[in-house]
């Protein structure tokens, strides 16, 4: 079955901007928010996605991802859940690793976290300088957490 292994960052400074090899813009919405069955619906650049994602286990979960129609994909975002998630992802490599860098637009905005997808949950990584406190394990960070709290109302 397909996984995911991912570890989330905060950032300690804006040196990674000189790295970025790539950005893209990304809508995506959740249909379900229960944090034991995710479905969210994305429009990254000109692709639609249809992600299902299981309850994490440390930082691995379920993950099964398909590429719909992107006029579907705008349809299936009407029906989400408020408000919709706005970003820009950067994509920075870094030492051998992809590292995916979001910023936040709306309801998140001042919000900007560093991803890295893993192989396995104790594979090793070089940690840029750039890389701030590990927030993994706080669900306060998922994106579908960021739909029923957004970063504006955070404290």
């Amino acid at each position: 079955m397909p996984q995911e292994t991912e570890r989330k960052f905060l950032l300690a400074n804006d040196a990674w901007k000189t790295a970025v090899i790539r950005q893209l813009e990304i809508k995506q919405g959740y249909l379900n928010t229960d944090p034991k069955r995710t479905v969210r619906v994305r429009l990254k650049g000109d692709i639609g996605i249809l992600t299902i994602k299981s309850e994490s286990i440390g930082i691995s979960r379920e993950e099964y991802e398909y590429e719909i129609p992107y006029e579907e994909a705008r349809s299936l975002i009407r029906l989400c859940e408020p408000p919709v998630i706005d970003k820009v992802r950067h994509e920075v490599r870094y030492e051998g690793h992809l590292w995916e860098i979001d910023v936040f637009a709306g309801a998140n905005e001042g919000l900007s976290v560093a991803e890295i997808e893993l192989s396995t949950e104790d594979e090793a990584f070089a940690r840029p300088a750039w890389l701030g406190e590990e927030v993994s394990d706080d669900p306060r960070y998922f994106n579908s957490q960021l739909v029923a709290c957004p970063f504006c109302d955070w404290a």
